[in-house]
């Protein structure tokens, strides 16, 4: 089967499904993120998504009243996020002695003792980043379903793809319930309405970010801007001097200048598997998860005596308890996650090295980092649970929690590891060593929908 040629206007684009051909713009033209495959998107119905043929990668997702319905949902974050800063979090009492917190003592108390790292990384990951998120999506989605982008609306919508995957929300919410299930095996636990509120506001800031179709977005902002002519559809971008933008999506020339055309953003073209960075940032994590295990994590005085205790040392207090759903939970996200996210990285860095025959499929190998990706996240419950049983447990020598040396040594771990993945370019999974035998000459694969409303 021949390859089709880009033309200044068009290119004709044939399916595996069928020898027939169809006309396709230029402004359909994509490059999938993850195996650097060139080709043009189908028209797309309201609801559809379009996957990527060769390694299944989701490249858009329409949805019905795009902006209207992230406008709608941002809203309602936002207010969320409002009652959750105005009105109590939680309470404890005991034995006559109680206290009650807002969320944002849960920043302020880390602070009091010494850890204004900690602080600074849980009010930006749980609160700063995703309020500048709902912000500027509502900015943008003003300006579209006017007919007149907003000022600036080009540099602001930049920032939504950066600030992503940094925004923690559910995982705070998931780090109160372990906190309030350890709370109540010594205390009366209260809950407050900012409680209530947080749930919703994390809930609702996950439908948000969910929501929006960043391509979609970009054309509506600017339609105007195309591929440029001359490639091949179902070969790789990169050995025919072109590259993807991973903020727009818009397909560039590998040129001098590394910028996309479209919206300014810095260029990664693939010149080869290059996993130094990753390897790099994997190098500081292991040096810090030896601090994050064999120092104290939080520190706890009952009637004058502090007890110390590790990661570890929690996990077993909890199965002593009987708590076993909480103990398997910090045991996976403290322990399992990142050392099953390292090794599952290095295993991949080591065989991108090879020239040889590689072990297991390109596609088994592209869900390994996607899932490796995802869970890293989710390590921050155990920093969460100390900062809110920080600020939430202090009655003087009656009882008491600190938070030990550990905290930053553990969060500095989840950063990393969350970098080194970030880093590590899966385009090489399917670039390293491929054959002519790998290419495809293909439209995205679509799934059905009812709706007849077509979008590009």
């Amino acid at each position: 089967m021949t390859n089709p040629l880009l033309t200044d206007d068009m290119l004709v684009c044939t399916t595996t499904e069928s020898a027939d051909s169809s006309s396709v713009s230029r402004r359909r033209l994509r490059v999938c993120h993850e195996c650097d495959l060139l080709l043009a998107l189908p028209p797309l119905k309201t609801g559809e998504k379009a996957d990527c043929p060769r390694c299944n990668h989701t490249l858009v997702r329409r949805q019905a009243g795009a902006a209207e319905r992230s406008l709608a949902l941002a809203i309602a974050t936002l207010i969320l996020l409002g009652l959750s800063l105005s009105f109590p979090f939680l309470g404890f009492s005991l034995q006559g002695l109680g206290n009650g917190i807002a969320l944002t003592e849960t920043v302020s108390s880390l602070v009091v003792f010494e850890q204004p790292l900690v602080a600074l990384i849980i009010m930006l990951t749980v609160l700063v980043l995703p309020l500048l998120y709902l912000c500027a999506l509502c900015w943008l989605c003003v300006g579209i379903i006017r007919g007149q982008p907003l000022a600036q609306s080009p540099l602001i919508a930049r920032t939504l793809n950066h600030v992503t995957p940094w925004m923690m929300a559910d995982v705070f919410v998931i780090g109160t319930l372990v906190s309030m299930i350890k709370i109540i095996g010594m205390a009366e636990v209260e809950l407050g309405l900012s409680f209530w509120t947080l749930c919703g506001y994390a809930l609702l800031l996950l439908f948000t970010s969910q929501s929006v179709d960043r391509d979609w977005l970009w054309q509506a902002l600017d339609s105007k801007s195309m591929a440029p002519a001359g490639g091949q559809l179902g070969q790789a971008a990169a050995a025919q001097g072109l590259t993807g933008c991973n903020t727009c999506g818009l397909v560039n020339p590998i040129t001098s200048g590394g910028r996309c055309e479209r919206c300014d953003e810095p260029l990664h073209p693939y010149h080869g598997v290059n996993t130094q960075t990753t390897l790099a940032l994997l190098g500081a994590a292991m040096l810090m998860f030896l601090p994050a295990n064999l120092y104290p994590i939080m520190i706890t005085t009952s009637l004058g005596s502090a007890e110390p205790a590790t990661i570890l040392q929690g996990v077993l207090m909890f199965f002593q308890h009987g708590d076993w759903p909480i103990a398997l939970v910090i045991l996976t996200a403290s322990i399992f996650v990142p050392i099953g996210k390292m090794l599952a990285l290095l295993w991949l860095c080591f065989v991108m090295q090879r020239q040889q025959q590689q072990p297991m499929g390109r596609l088994t190998r592209i869900r390994l980092y996607r899932i490796t990706e995802f869970i890293g996240r989710w390590s921050m419950v155990d920093v969460f649970v100390v900062a809110i049983m920080v600020a939430l447990i202090h009655s003087g020598d009656l009882i008491s929690i600190a938070p030990g040396p550990a905290a930053l040594a553990f969060t500095s771990v989840v950063i990393l590891t969350m970098l080194a993945a970030m880093m590590f370019d899966p385009r090489s999974i399917w670039q390293a060593n491929a054959s002519n035998s790998d290419s495809l000459v293909t439209t995205p694969i679509t799934s059905p929908d009812s709706s007849p409303k077509e979008h590009l």
